[in-house]
């Protein structure tokens, strides 16, 4: 099979996608095209919802096993598009158009690469999986398709990181806080004003130490986005509600982050929308970062989510493109990242023992 013929045909699926609209959960248009370049490249796939995965003819659960992962679905295009978003647009080595970068370029590469390592003897099961859902972290993306799969002792996924192996990813986490003060008259000495109750909550969420720090991924971040209270300019407020991002590291879990919020703020309640997105980590010793390693790329920690976060295995993510295209205005993908990535992809992956 010839590597030239494997990637212009990945070009075609590229654009392929670009032209079909595929905003998070809307996705099942541009799965049945996918399903349908999967079928014209010999490949066998699966399909769950707007789920397509591939698995190894000849597949042997004596060995381990790596989910090779990227996702179908994009955010909706921003303002300030000079090209149509929906046009993919060849200038020169460079293609335009929306999730050209975050995340087709990716979905296009590992798809590749999967079927070169199809056609030779692997000491692995390799599994390709192009999910949905990936941008607003759906239940019916990867975390519907995980229990179908087979056990998976590692994953690569596919996001736009310069091909350097990202080796740890922050959670997520969304509170909603409320304070309780008393109400009472603005002119009188009265009440418990629940905004002043609330900056010194912030105060303390601010300026909070951590026992614990990421070697690769720095403290925990916490950020109040966004603040609401008060009635009316002559009443004491009662009630101060805040919403606050937390983005956790693998140094703690979800939970245990949680309980340490509640326990410096302990006049301030705080719910989660959700504990699931947790933190992401591989050791840097594990043979697929070394092998990375051996090819010249370098290991950071990652500040933006991805599937990783409902990963109950260790993965690495690594994509053409770069994170900072992605949900912008004009976004591309140079033609040789995706050339250089499929290459990659397979030099990283042909061979590996684990």
């Amino acid at each position: 099979m010839d590597i030239d013929e494997i990637y212009y045909e990945a070009i075609d699926l590229l654009k392929a996608m670009i032209a079909t609209p595929r905003v998070s959960r809307e996705e099942n248009e541009v799965a049945g095209v996918v399903e349908h370049h999967m079928r014209a490249w010999g490949m066998s796939p699966k399909r769950s919802g707007n789920n397509l995965w591939c698995m190894p003819p000849d597949f042997d659960p004596a060995k381990p096993t790596v989910l090779l992962n990227a996702h179908l679905d994009t955010v909706k295009p921003v303002e300030g598009w000079k090209h149509d978003p929906y046009t993919p647009t060849q200038e020169g080595g460079r293609i335009y158009g929306l999730g050209s970068n975050d995340d087709g370029a990716s979905v296009v590469s590992l798809m590749a690469a999967h079927r070169m390592l199809a056609g030779h003897e692997q000491p692995c099961n390799f599994i390709f999986l192009a999910s949905a859902e990936e941008e607003v972290s759906g239940k019916d993306g990867i975390e519907m398709v995980l229990p179908m799969l087979p056990r998976i002792d590692v994953a690569l996924v596919g996001e736009p990181t310069g091909m350097n192996p990202a080796i740890a990813e922050k959670g997520l986490m969304v509170l909603d806080a409320v304070v309780h003060g008393v109400a009472g008259h603005a002119a009188r000495n009265e009440g418990v004003n629940a905004i002043y109750l609330a900056v010194d909550a912030i105060n303390k969420l601010r300026h909070m130490e951590w026992e614990k720090v990421s070697p690769t991924l720095g403290p925990v971040k916490v950020t109040v986005t966004k603040i609401e209270a008060g009635q009316q300019h002559n009443i004491v407020p009662d009630v101060c509600k805040m919403l606050i991002d937390v983005r956790t590291t693998d140094a703690y879990t979800n939970a245990e982050t949680l309980q340490l919020l509640r326990e410096a703020v302990p006049g301030c309640a705080l719910t989660p929308h959700s504990t699931r997105l947790n933190p992401s980590s591989i050791d840097a010793s594990h043979p697929l970062v070394q092998r990375a390693v051996m090819l010249g790329k370098e290991p950071f920690g990652s500040p933006t989510l991805s599937d990783q976060a409902l990963m109950p295995f260790p993965s690495m993510k690594m994509g053409p493109g770069q994170s900072s295209r992605s949900h912008t205005a004009d976004e591309y993908i140079e033609c040789d990242e995706v050339r250089e990535a499929i290459d990659t992809y397979i030099v990283l992956l042909n061979g590996l023992h684990l």
